[in-house]
């Protein structure tokens, strides 16, 4: 457990094994607690959970392939990252994807895209 509580996000997933292979391999996040139904990436900044919905609504979810982006949130997560060229080789190996080149914006002196994971959530990469 970490002496000092981080600032984060919690995000249900039919498959956390996939999800936290996404995010570890697109975000720099590290694996820092498992278990069966949850477990936790960390930076020195953020915690991101991934919860295992559970099985019988599991069943009701329809993940196409590739996945369609959940847009219809208010919430998006945000990642830095020293790469979006990197981030977006990462997304596209690892069952996500972030838009192209020509849709990348500067915001507050970065450049960002936003792209969805494995199951169609919606989140951005932003480089310094």
């Amino acid at each position: 457990m970490p002496d000092k509580q981080k600032a984060g996000a919690v995000i249900y997933a039919v498959n956390i094994t996939r999800m936290q292979e996404f995010y570890t391999n697109v975000t720099g996040l590290h694996l820092t607690y498992t278990e069966a139904e949850n477990l936790i990436l960390e930076s020195d900044g953020m915690q991101l959970v991934i919860v295992k919905i559970p099985q019988d609504i599991a069943a009701t979810i329809a993940i196409q392939s590739p996945p369609l982006r959940r847009e219809d949130t208010p919430i998006k997560l945000v990642f830095p990252v020293p790469s979006i060229h990197e981030a977006r080789s990462m997304a596209a190996r690892y069952g996500g994807e972030l838009n192209s080149v020509e849709k990348e914006w500067s915001f507050q002196g970065c450049r960002v895209c936003d792209g969805h994971d494995p199951e169609g959530n919606v989140f951005q990469v932003r480089e310094n």
